[in-house]
């Protein structure tokens, strides 16, 4: 339930007497704003709270096959309201934009560029559509072209474009719009002789259209002598035949190939796809549909679904499975799905399917020795399917090498275990690699590198020996993150250590450029100096690193903020982790304790040794974005950012079942070590959060009087409102009815004292944190004499996208903060 939003391009120039004032501790030492009022319109914050909205942005890197060219993709600004609030679809739990037959709210590329990852100049595309608005971008296998989408909204239609590398110079590929509804519309055969599509059908017709007048009512119905299930709330879903007719209409798409002289061969007919793959061999295409009956509980991925393999002549030569309509679940967040699930091409073979299926009804509750079997079939899926593994625990991916080598995932929630099993797919017993916590990331030994292979599919990167893999991982100790890239022998367990994170910089690994692994991209910070890539020469440790990039830092007036991992215990023993930030050029002797604000999201564990793990590193950037709280040192305020809230539940016991106890505690101890440092002014603390953090912020509010007030934005408050399940809640509000009822803030809405500012999208499509949410919060406190403030945002969604939102949603902050925290009356601590 997080989000997180990106920092802007466009640099607002921070005024000299504004950067004065930060550097100077005398009174006051910020201006003040104007206190919260009920006016109508945008407003924006003071002008050092705008030019962290406008910082400028780096671009995106996209590496090539063979790993020797980077792709750059830089974003935009942020988009202004009137893009934002274009006209969208909400169907089957997706956003359509209705005119371009795309998803709606995504944020497109606005310029691309190449450069060799060994050094040299940039390489400029000719050709390029003007403006571009560039949705997805595709390397070719063979490296010789490049794919991307243009989502043309003035013509209606995402078009289809290459680039010829080589000549740097793009076109668009295909008169015939994609259907960008479900994923990106286009992949590359695997002899990059051109690419599967899927494409607006000819002759389609219009959207059906509504009446206006009902043919009768929307029912629906259970069966009788029903079994206990999880049912989710879901947003944006189906709510009458007409809805369902429309979503049909923007689903269909026609399977296409085009080749690269932009001839177009249909795959069999129109219908309702929503995924489409090719098999290594490029001889066969793994297809999903959709079918009839909808459901008005559910989003689309939930309905009954038809998975076949078929050619290139759109005949069906096997049906994988046809998977009925699941509405519920069995209890618990293990649970799955009866029938074939996570039905895929197996990567390092010519077309060979592999998938999983329950053997124990998809239900946890169900003891049996074997949870999941893998199974293997081979083109032409005549024969019985091979037994790849037979597990204990839930199936969680596989990752392929060869015949010989490749490594499988099990996991187990409500215990957080979590094994890797080396396999031999071609034949051989499976060997156990790893059995732990996956909550322990300390022991996390890291994910195994993949590199791309000649025909575009992911595959482990073997080592010459044959039973080598390399892990690329954070390295979490209690000195903090150091990334480190492992050899990791399967045979004999041994691991070697080719490079890790050294202070002063924080660096981490983020691809390996060859086969043998002497050459490693690696994106270097410090506290200072915003991330940049470099390539580093694994066979001469001595060699200096070569930079790819060279990035400015973005809030240059606040390079000198300061920033301290901080670590200290929780009354019942737990040790805690956040991170303090404080003011460029403040001293807490010379200055005295500051208004802080803390900024959390509580996580649920199984062990305190886990909860009480590091979970950053002293040596990042201070990046100072408009998303966190960090924005507010910029104001005077003392930051505690990423506040330990661990809710732990050892053995059979539920953390929920302690939540508020455990969470004012946390509480109580962080703002206790601030204090014991001498940064912060007791009785000028806030606290704040986002999603599950403005739930937490809620409890805080009304199970103490800790904070001076409180910003709950995009929150959930009356968890009877999510009654099958919340956050990592697997039991439903009947079987833990008072967690339920303890558990949220809007039974105790009364007692919230201090005051909350409720901030929330009024378009939010998040699982759970309706609107209502927040509004029936606020009407709670007014009715009974509280004192909050609730702001809807128009058009947005559970992340903020408008810069006019964000800069309202920090004038709204700021002012509240100003007003109940940096210039609390005195009288009004006195409680």
């Amino acid at each position: 339930m997080s989000s997180t939003s990106p920092r802007c391009r466009l640099s607002v120039v921070v005024s000299a007497t504004l950067l004065a004032a930060t550097l100077s501790w005398g009174a006051p030492l910020f201006a003040q704003s104007a206190p919260a009022s009920a006016g109508t319109g945008y407003q924006v914050p003071p002008e050092a709270l705008q030019a962290i909205v406008d910082a400028p942005r780096p671009p995106r890197l996209l590496l090539s096959p063979q790993r020797d060219l980077v792709a750059f993709l830089q974003t935009p600004a942020l988009p202004s309201i009137a893009e934002v609030a274009q006209p969208e679809l909400k169907l089957g739990g997706i956003r359509i934009n209705p005119k371009t037959y795309s998803t709606s709210r995504a944020s497109f590329v606005t310029d691309v560029w190449l450069k060799p990852v060994d050094g040299g100049d940039e390489q400029r595309i000719a050709g390029l559509p003007e403006p571009l608005s560039l949705a997805s971008l595709l390397w070719s296998p063979d490296q010789r072209h490049i794919a991307f989408s243009q989502v043309d909204v003035d013509a209606g239609e995402v078009q289809l474009w290459v680039v010829d590398v080589g000549t740097r110079q793009a076109r668009r590929l295909l008169a015939q719009p994609l259907n960008a509804v479900v994923g990106n519309g286009f992949e590359w055969m695997p002899d990059s002789s051109g690419l599967l599509v899927r494409l607006r059908p000819e002759g389609q017709g219009s959207v059906p259209q509504d009446a206006g007048i009902p043919a009768g009512p929307n029912v629906q119905e259970t069966g009788a002598g029903g079994t206990v299930q999880q049912l989710r709330t879901y947003q944006d879903l189906l709510r009458s035949e007409q809805d369902a007719r429309v979503f049909a209409h923007y689903m269909t798409s026609q399977l296409a190939r085009v080749a690269l002289d932009g001839v177009v061969s249909p795959i069999g007919a129109p219908g309702l796809t929503t995924s489409a793959t090719m098999s290594p061999d490029g001889r066969h295409i793994l297809r999903q549909q959709i079918d009839r009956p909808f459901s008005y509980l559910v989003p689309y991925t939930r309905f009954p679904r038809r998975i076949e393999v078929v050619g290139l002549d759109g005949q069906v030569q096997h049906t994988v499975a046809t998977l009925p309509l699941v509405e519920g679940l069995p209890v618990g967040n293990d649970a799955v799905p009866t029938g074939k699930r996570s039905v895929s091409w197996r990567s390092d073979a010519p077309a060979t399917l592999a998938w999983v299926e329950a053997q124990d009804g998809g239900d946890p509750a169900r003891e049996v020795a074997v949870r999941d079997i893998v199974y293997m079939q081979a083109a032409p899926f005549r024969g019985q399917p091979q037994v790849l593994a037979e597990l204990s625990m839930r199936y969680a991916g596989t990752q392929w090498g060869s015949g010989d080598l490749a490594l499988l995932t099990e996991y187990w929630w409500r215990t957080r275990r979590i094994r890797e099993w080396r396999l031999q797919p071609d034949g051989g017993e499976p060997v156990m690699v790893r059995d732990g916590s996956y909550e322990d990331r300390y022991a996390d030994p890291g994910m195994a590198v993949t590199l791309p292979d000649a025909t575009g599919n992911s595959r482990l990167l073997i080592a010459s020996d044959g039973d080598s893999i390399y892990r690329i991982g954070d390295g979490a100790s209690e000195e903090g993150d150091r990334p480190f890239l492992d050899r990791q022998n399967l045979a004999d367990g041994s691991t070697t250590r080719l490079f890790h994170s050294q202070a002063p910089y924080y660096e981490s690994p983020s691809a390996v450029l060859d086969a043998d692994a002497t050459r490693l991209l690696t994106s270097r910070e410090t506290q200072t100096e915003p991330s940049n890539y470099v390539v580093r020469r694994l066979d001469a440790p001595d060699a200096a690193p070569v930079p790819l990039t060279a990035f400015a830092h973005p809030t240059p007036q606040l390079r000198d903020v300061q920033k301290e991992l901080v670590r200290f215990k929780r009354k019942d023993g737990v040790d805690l982790t956040g991170t303090l930030y404080l003011p460029a050029g403040y001293d807490a002797k010379r200055d005295g304790p500051l208004p802080m604000l803390m900024w959390a999201y509580p996580g649920e564990f199984k062990s305190a040794d886990a909860a009480s793990q590091v979970t950053d590193s002293p040596y990042r950037f201070n990046a100072v974005g408009y998303w966190g709280p960090q924005a507010f040192l910029a104001m005077g305020y003392a930051v505690f950012a990423d506040v330990s809230m661990p809710i732990i539940g050892e053995g059979d016991a539920e953390p929920n079942d302690t939540y508020i106890e455990q969470l004012v505690a946390s509480a109580e101890a962080a703002i206790d070590e601030a204090v014991r440092r001498g940064v912060a002014d007791r009785r000028r603390v806030a606290i704040g959060g986002h999603s599950y953090g403005a739930f937490m912020t809620g409890n805080l509010l009304a199970h103490s009087r800790l904070f001076a007030a409180g910003i709950a934005r995009s929150g959930a408050y009356n968890r009877t409102l999510t009654p099958f399940g919340f956050q990592a809640e697997e039991r439903n509000y009947w079987q833990a009815q008072q967690t339920y009822l303890q558990m949220s803030p809007f039974n105790y809405a009364g007692d919230i004292k201090d005051p909350i500012l409720l901030i929330h999208g009024e378009e939010d499509n998040n699982s759970g944190t309706f609107p209502m949410q927040s509004e029936r919060m606020f009407a709670a406190i007014k009715g009974l004499g509280g004192n909050a403030r609730l702001v809807m945002l128009p058009k947005e969604s559970h992340g903020y996208r408008a810069r006019e939102s964000i800069l309202h949603m920090l004038y709204e902050t700021n002012a509240w903060l100003d007003q109940y925290v940096k210039n609390r009356p005195a009288e009004d601590a006195a409680r």
